[in-house]
């Protein structure tokens, strides 16, 4: 076995849950000498829903999204199967594949309209989807068969052999989980999860740092929706029959429910849901006319005694009962000569930039130019636009007109993240971090995605990008302790400490700060001073918001100043200072001037 092979599986080993390696025993002593063949049978059906809720995890646990269209997904995989093997006579090894491939297909011509929505509108959207494909098995009866569905699904043969019941069927079933467990945790795991915990959590930061969010919730999307295929294609095999009942909504509340019990982001907690809810009717079948009602209730109670449920629940106590040891404090490397990939050739060439919010023109017609090793401080009052210059230089906010050139090529109206790999790093004005992750992580995690993506370091490991993560946030004094803690633990000048070090950590060619100075101590502030300056030096440019005059006076190159969405003034700190329309803006008009009483 080779190296990388054998410390894999160690580091598998070293993290799996005692609690799972227990659990896991007991199904497999209870399926081979215990249960009788309509035990056997249930848990067929566990396994086979345990694949469709590993699949909707991809898209409601990692993506951040609710959708109600997985039922649509199995449903169109119980039928494509149903058709290939009953009128073509199709082998398994041909219509399961069959199946993924349809449910994955449907789901990409959906997805580029029904991604751009959010929230309910996103849910809404794909409910209809499913209630679309169920009018369709309902009433194209040739195809379909209608209400009664189509009959005669042989079940699965390989090779010429016949697994119809018992042992080999659920061998195959939960093979086949297995699987697509390791898919999912593959997927999930390193800077990739860390990329995709980003993009759900705080998806403008994710653009920020070169993340394409858009791609990742759609691919997200189509797997889970493959997921979906292969489940509905082992359904139809094991039932031997496809009725329109497998798109209704109760098979979605189901694999809604068993993702919130197990847990929507563990590949465990699809298993232990699936598990649980398929067995839960055979355990209370005593109290038949209260199903409903127990199954309400043992959700009700595992979303407020566990709300990231049960697997979460049993990480808990495995940390009480077995505390693993704290990380090891980061190794940092020596600081190199440069802070920076930035040439000081860049520059940037802003002309007549306007942008508009209904009736209130935000920036008019604004211009400037900024070169490598300079800095550019950006004031004025509330209100006056600053913010939303940078928003239009990030992509964040699309201009009506204007051009924004860097180095020759006009970026205005690219999507952040495009902007963010072009070399342009932002620091929000309230920081944005990804606070269930550590500060280490969020700063790797740029490191990691902007560094490739520019093909400084292809195939870069996550440990390296760790390593030069740390050394950005001890230049920017977060220490050791702190790195390995998460940005929701720490105070507000250290978070706001750890976004400049992240946006640092993808070496930027342009510096885009909003108010990098609030909420740091006098000791801070000349600190982040230096630090500006030395980025400077070393050839980036920077753009500067801060409403401190004097900390932008002794830090820029020259300032312009803002009011009402135009430039009054631009020039030197002293220059600006004394500029009357400054002034005036500050302070109101002085008696005698400008109509001023």
């Amino acid at each position: 076995m080779p190296t990388a092979w054998r410390k894999n599986a160690a580091r598998a080993a070293a993290g799996l849950n005692p609690l799972y390696a227990a659990g896991t025993v007991f199904l497999v002593v209870y399926a081979l000498v215990f249960a009788d063949s309509y035990d056997q049978r249930i848990l067929a059906i566990a396994g086979i829903y345990a694949l469709l809720v590993i699949g909707y995890q991809l898209v409601f646990g990692h993506a951040g999204a609710i959708s109600l269209a997985q039922a649509a997904f199995f449903g169109l995989g119980a039928y494509v199967t149903a058709l290939l093997a009953t009128r073509l006579g199709l082998p398994f090894l041909v219509t399961f594949p069959a199946s993924l491939a349809a449910a994955a297909a449907l789901a990409a011509l959906v997805a580029l309209p029904v991604l751009r929505l959010e929230s309910h509108y996103f849910a809404l959207a794909t409910l209809a989807i499913g209630q679309a494909a169920l009018a369709a098995a309902v009433n194209w009866e040739s195809l379909t068969g209608g209400g009664g569905g189509l009959g005669g699904v042989p079940p699965v043969s390989l090779f010429g052999f016949a697994i119809t019941r018992g042992v080999w069927l659920l061998a195959l079933i939960w093979g086949l989980v297995a699987v697509g467990g390791a898919v999912a945790w593959l997927l999930i795991r390193g800077p990739r999860g860390l990329a995709i915990r980003a993009a759900r959590e705080a998806p403008m930061a994710a653009g920020a740092v070169g993340i394409d969010a858009g791609r990742m919730r759609f691919t997200l999307f189509v797997l889970g929706a493959a997921y979906g295929g292969g489940a509905g294609a082992l359904h139809a095999h094991l039932l031997g029959v496809v009725s329109p009942e497998v798109l209704r909504l109760p098979v979605m509340v189901s694999c809604l429910a068993m993702t919130i019990i197990g847990g929507r982001t563990r590949v465990a907690g699809a298993i232990i849901g699936a598990l649980l809810l398929v067995h839960l009717p055979e355990w209370f079948r005593f109290a038949e006319r209260f199903g409903p009602l127990v199954y309400g209730l043992a959700l009700l109670a595992t979303i407020i005694a566990a709300p990231d449920g049960l697997t979460g629940a049993a990480a808990r106590l495995r940390q009480f009962l077995w505390p693993g040891a704290p990380p090891p404090p980061p190794e940092i490397p020596p600081r190199a000569g440069s802070l920076s990939h930035a040439p000081a050739s860049t520059e940037l060439k802003v002309s007549d930039l306007s942008k508009r919010f209904g009736g209130v023109a935000a920036v008019r017609d604004v211009s400037f130019t900024l070169r490598g090793g300079e800095i550019l401080g950006l004031i004025g009052p509330n209100g006056s636009g600053k913010t939303t210059i940078l928003n239009l230089i990030t992509g964040i906010e699309r201009p009506d007109g204007g051009r924004i050139v860097l180095n020759g090529e006009d970026i205005a109206g690219w999507n952040p993240h495009r902007i963010a790999r072009r070399g342009i790093g932002r620091a929000f004005q309230t920081p944005m971090l990804v606070e269930s992750m550590t500060a280490l992580d969020n700063v790797a995690l740029a490191n990691q995605t902007a560094l490739n993506a520019r093909a400084y370091y292809p195939g870069r490991r996550l440990a390296d990008a760790r390593a030069e993560a740390a050394s950005f946030l001890d230049r920017l004094e977060i220490g050791s302790s702190a790195m390995h803690r998460r940005v929701a633990e720490l105070p507000h000048g250290a978070r706001r400490r750890v976004e400049i070090a992240r946006a640092l950590a993808a070496h930027p060619r342009i510096l885009v700060l909003d108010e990098p100075a609030a909420g740091l101590d006098e000791n801070e502030r000349e600190a982040l001073r230096s630090t500006l300056r030395d980025l400077a030096a070393q050839g980036m440019a920077l753009i500067v918001i801060e409403h401190d005059f004097h900390f932008l006076s002794g830090l820029a190159s020259r300032l312009i100043c803002l009011d009402a969405g135009q430039v009054i003034a631009q020039g030197t700190a002293d220059a600006v200072r004394r500029n009357r329309l400054v002034v005036a803006a500050f302070f109101g008009p002085t008696p005698g001037e400008d109509g001023a009483p």
